[in-house]
C-alpha cells in the first residue's frame, strides 16, 4: 500500500489521491443508520479539487440566518422524497456551491453519522478534475474555503479537548482560529483516517457540542 504521506502521491496529486481513496473506500465496510420514527436523512459531499496547486476538501460556512446559521459544514442537505444519499448530496453540491458531479466523480462513503439534530448525515467522497468557478448561493453559503490534504493528514490537525464528564471533545484544527466540531469535525476525521491514511475507525459515538442540536 503506498504510503500517503511519503513522495507526490496522493496527498499532493490529485489524480493519485482518487485512485488511493476509491480503493480504501471499496474496501471499507460503511455503516448505515437504521431507519427510526422521526429521523431524517441527509448527504454531505466531501469534495476534493485542485485549489491553489494542491488537493484540497472544499467547506462552507452557512449563511447567517436558518439552520446552522454561521456554522461550519460540508455542502449536502436533506433527502427530497426518492432521492438517494448520494443523489441528495450532488444535487445540494451544485445548489449550494454551483459545483457539478456525476456518480462517476463520486469515491465511495464514509459511515452515516447521527446528529444529535435528528439528522443522520451520511457523507458522499467525490474528487473533480475541473470543478468550474464556484457559484455559492447567498441563501445557504455565507463563504467557501479549502482544506488542503495535507493539512487534514497533519499530526497537530485533530485536537482532543477533555469535557467535564469525562469525554473529549474533538477539534479539527484547519488553520489559525478555525477549528471544526462534530459533526463536520468527525466526518472530516473519519475521511483523514480512512481515506487519507488507510485506518478504518467508527465516529458515531463522538461528542456534539450544544450549539449542533439546532
Amino acid at each position: 500500500m503506498t504510503d500517503p504521506l511519503a513522495g507526490p502521491a496522493p496527498l499532493d496529486d490529485l489524480a493519485a489521491f482518487r485512485e488511493v481513496a476509491a480503493g480504501r473506500l471499496a474496501s471499507f465496510e460503511h455503516i448505515t443508520v437504521p431507519g427510526s420514527p422521526g429521523l431524517r436523512r441527509a448527504g454531505v459531499v466531501l469534495c476534493a479539487v485542485e485549489h491553489d496547486g494542491v488537493p484540497s476538501v472544499v467547506l462552507i460556512r452557512r449563511a447567517y440566518r436558518g439552520r446552522n446559521a454561521g456554522q461550519w459544514g460540508l455542502p449536502g442537505g436533506r433527502l427530497e422524497p426518492g432521492e438517494t444519499p448520494e443523489a441528495a448530496a450532488l444535487r445540494e453540491l451544485d445548489e449550494e456551491i454551483g459545483l457539478a458531479a456525476g456518480p462517476a466523480d463520486v469515491l465511495g462513503r464514509l459511515d452515516d453519522f447521527p446528529a444529535t439534530s435528528g439528522f443522520a448525515i451520511t457523507p458522499i467522497v467525490v474528487a473533480l478534475d475541473e470543478p468550474g468557478a464556484l457559484l455559492p448561493s447567498p441563501d445557504e453559503v455565507h463563504s467557501v474555503h479549502h482544506v488542503s490534504l495535507r493539512r487534514l493528514a497533519a499530526d497537530d490537525t485533530p485536537r482532543w479537548v477533555p469535557q467535564t464528564d469525562g469525554g473529549s471533545l474533538l477539534q479539527m484544527r484547519l488553520g489559525p482560529d478555525w477549528a471544526v466540531h462534530a459533526p463536520t469535525g468527525a466526518m472530516l476525521w473519519q475521511f483523514r483516517e480512512v481515506v487519507l491514511l488507510g485506518r478504518p475507525v467508527r465516529v458515531a459515538d463522538f461528542v456534539q457540542p450544544d450549539w449542533t442540536r439546532h
